[in-house]
């Protein structure tokens, strides 16, 4: 799916609502028998993945309001794919107000929510093996923004060593493998 960018210092928001869309329907057709499916994220079951995903937004908000937040922490609502998705619509929805409410220069962060809803988006559509449209515009500033700050340093656990692609490779193939994936396989 492609979209026209458009020149406004709230664009990282438009482009958030995407990502958060994209990440709901990926969430809203992941079935009971996909939960133990592997993913892309090295050890990571389905199960696992959607819980990270859904759990994401509502991360996000603790971290913007300044609490502490445990990355690996579970939402708590159980497994099922069903329950992963509502929880994970309102607690989108939650970050989108809270996004609409802040000043210009404080909005590019959500690029960094879109580079991280992008790629778990991306790994659970390839686990599960279902089309669901993704957003060419949210792989191509969220890798913006991961490039900005994401080195061989501070990769961590979260991220592989890049795996190369070709520079006209499409924009999730991009953004994946800056983060140690591999779109090919």
């Amino acid at each position: 799916m492609n979209h026209t960018p458009m020149s406004s210092p709230h664009r990282p928001v438009v482009v958030l609502s995407r990502a958060l869309d994209q990440a709901g329907d990926a969430l809203a057709v992941v079935h009971p028998d996909d939960l133990d499916k592997p993913t892309p994220c090295a050890g990571w079951t389905v199960r696992e993945l959607a819980d990270h995903l859904a759990a994401a937004p509502e991360h996000f908000l603790q971290q913007a309001r300044g609490e502490e937040v445990d990355w690996s922490a579970s939402t708590g609502v159980g497994g099922d794919p069903a329950v992963l998705a509502a929880h994970f619509r309102t607690h989108a929805d939650d970050l989108l107000h809270h996004w609409h409410g802040r000043p210009d220069d404080q909005v590019a962060q959500a690029d960094w929510q879109s580079a991280e809803l992008g790629v778990h988006t991306w790994d659970l559509v390839r686990a599960i093996g279902r089309k669901v449209p993704l957003d060419d515009e949210v792989a191509e500033r969220g890798l913006a923004f991961i490039q900005q700050g994401l080195t061989d340093d501070n990769r961590g656990d979260a991220f592989g060593a890049p795996v190369g692609v070709p520079d006209d490779a499409p924009a999730y193939d991009r953004l994946v493998a800056f983060a140690g994936r591999d779109p090919r396989a």
